[in-house]
């Protein structure tokens, strides 16, 4: 398959879906990719299988919070700058370009970031979603040492770290990113072929553009777009507060979503780290990480980021399943509620909904 500019927009309306919240603004990313494609032609979307065994796959993401990198966009060679350093560390270029996470514009610039470096992209992401911190990613569930980390960010800066171990990364990382103004581009867990088998969550860019297709041409987009999902209503609303705060990195904040209609007289407030990470009513937890929790406007179904969240939007909130891998010991470790500082136990949105 090759994705060429008539597939950008439903690859940013599924991508923003699964964003949860976070994962940047898709508007930029889209633009980003449209541009790419134009100047450098469609970009084949390949399977692992595609892949030889020592095919190096460049995983690539934004890092930084929302609410900056809508601002400051990534510049042009920031790519081009982190493949030079991947290719000065391991003697040869990489194959392959990776999203880190599926979720909001890491899912769909890179696209374009495939497309300046005349790469594929590969058919797979290390969340299935998006989350906030480094190590949430499936390649640290599978036990792969996160040993390399390289950023450049838009002044042309090229930063190599050298983590002991996951949560290393992310502290360091997270540490340049905030020296680099909040936001920067990042490579990690940079692996062939052979090892990314069975350590990523295959098929999730064709899962976004199935997503972003779901509502195209829909009598009733939000309908269509909970069938495709699956997912749980969790409420229909206005946004009556909304709390954000950029600080260490990331945006943190909640939202209050007051019942209309059917939901007159219910509250439903999140709780947020850039992704919708649990939804409250009454003290009550209706869903929580690592299942996708998302706001989309109840009119036409799109996904509205956090920070884009606004007080009087009309909104539903909705619910559903993560990948099986987060449910395991070690994924409910990495990014379940206790990762994020909460007491509450972790129970299936299939469940609690």
């Amino acid at each position: 398959m090759l994705i060429n500019e008539e597939d950008v927009p439903a690859l940013a309306r599924g991508c923003a879906v699964l964003g949860t919240g976070g994962g940047g603004d898709v508007r930029t990313g889209a633009l980003a990719a449209r541009r790419a494609i134009r100047a450098h032609g469609g970009v084949p979307l390949v399977r692992l299988a595609d892949l030889p065994d020592d095919a190096l796959v460049l995983p690539l993401s934004g890092i930084g919070a929302p609410t900056v990198s809508h601002e400051m966009i990534h510049g042009e060679d920031e790519p081009e700058r982190v493949a030079k350093e991947v290719e000065r560390i391991f003697g040869r270029p990489p194959s392959a370009v990776m999203t880190s996470e599926i979720g909001g514009s890491n899912g769909v610039a890179p696209v374009a970031w495939a497309a300046r470096l005349g790469l594929p992209l590969l058919d797979a992401d290390g969340m299935g979603r998006a989350f906030p911190e480094v190590q949430m990613v499936s390649m640290y569930v599978a036990g792969l040492p996160a040993d390399l980390v390289i950023m450049s960010d838009v002044a042309g800066n090229v930063v190599t770290i050298r983590p002991v171990d996951g949560l290393w990364s992310e502290r360091m990382a997270r540490a340049v990113c905030v020296a680099a103004g909040s936001s920067a581009l990042m490579a990690d867990y940079i692996l062939p072929a052979v090892q990314a088998r069975g350590a990523v969550i295959e098929g999730t860019v064709t899962r976004a553009l199935a997503v972003g297709r779901a509502t195209e041409h829909a009598a009733d987009p939000l309908r269509a777009l909970q069938d495709e999902l699956q997912a749980r209503r969790l409420i229909t609303g206005k946004l009556t507060d909304v709390e954000r705060r950029t600080t260490g990195g990331f945006v943190r904040g909640a939202a209050v979503i007051e019942g209309t209609g059917a939901d007159r007289g219910r509250t439903l407030t999140l709780e947020l780290q850039n992704e919708n990470l649990v939804a409250l009513e009454d003290g009550r937890v209706r869903a929580i990480v690592p299942d996708l929790i998302t706001v989309v406007d109840t009119e036409t179904a799109n996904a509205i980021q956090t920070e884009g969240l606004r007080y009087g939007q009309r909104v539903t909130v909705l619910a559903w399943a993560c990948d099986p891998l987060w449910r395991t010991r070690k994924g409910l470790e990495t990014a379940g509620p206790a990762a994020f500082g909460y007491d509450f136990p972790y129970v299936p949105v299939e469940e609690l909904a």
